[in-house]
C-alpha cells in the first residue's frame, strides 16, 4: 500500500514505483557513482542504503549487499513465472527491486535497484 506520492516523480518513475515496473539494463547513472555516500528513496525521501555496501553485479542495476536496518518489507513476486523477492519501501510502499541471494559477502545477498527509485547524496 502506497501511504505518501510524490508529485515530483517522472512518469517512468511512477511506472516503476507504482506499479513494480523495471528500468532498462544499464540505464542508470547511478551504476557508475563511486563516490561515498547515501541512497535515498526518489518517494519519501528515507535513506535506505550506504554507498560502502554497493557493488558492481554486472546485472545492469545498482546493487547492493546490504540495506540499512528495517528499511524494506518484502513480498514474493510471479510475474517471470517462478517466485521472487520483491522488496519496497517501508515508509512508503513504493517498488525498488528484487533481492538475490548471489551476492557478495559478508550477506550473499543481492539488492537489485531501479536506479530512477533511488537519489544519491554524497557526503
Amino acid at each position: 500500500m502506497i501511504k505518501k506520492i510524490n508529485n515530483n516523480l517522472t512518469e517512468e518513475q511512477k511506472k516503476i514505483m507504482f506499479e513494480e515496473g523495471t528500468e532498462p539494463p544499464n540505464s542508470s547513472k547511478l551504476n557508475y557513482e563511486k563516490r561515498n555516500g547515501t541512497y535515498h528513496c526518489n518517494n519519501c525521501g528515507i535513506e535506505l542504503f550506504n554507498s560502502k555496501t554497493k557493488y558492481e553485479s554486472g546485472s545492469g542495476w545498482p546493487s547492493f549487499y546490504e540495506s540499512l536496518p528495517e528499511v524494506f518489507e518484502t513480498k514474493t513476486d510471479y510475474h517471470l513465472g517462478y517466485a521472487r523477492t520483491e522488496y519496497h519501501c517501508k515508509k512508503c510502499g513504493v517498488h525498488h527491486g528484487h533481492i538475490f541471494d548471489d551476492g557478495p559477502e559478508p550477506t550473499g545477498k543481492r539488492y537489485c535497484n531501479n536506479g530512477l527509485c533511488l537519489t544519491f547524496k554524497e557526503k
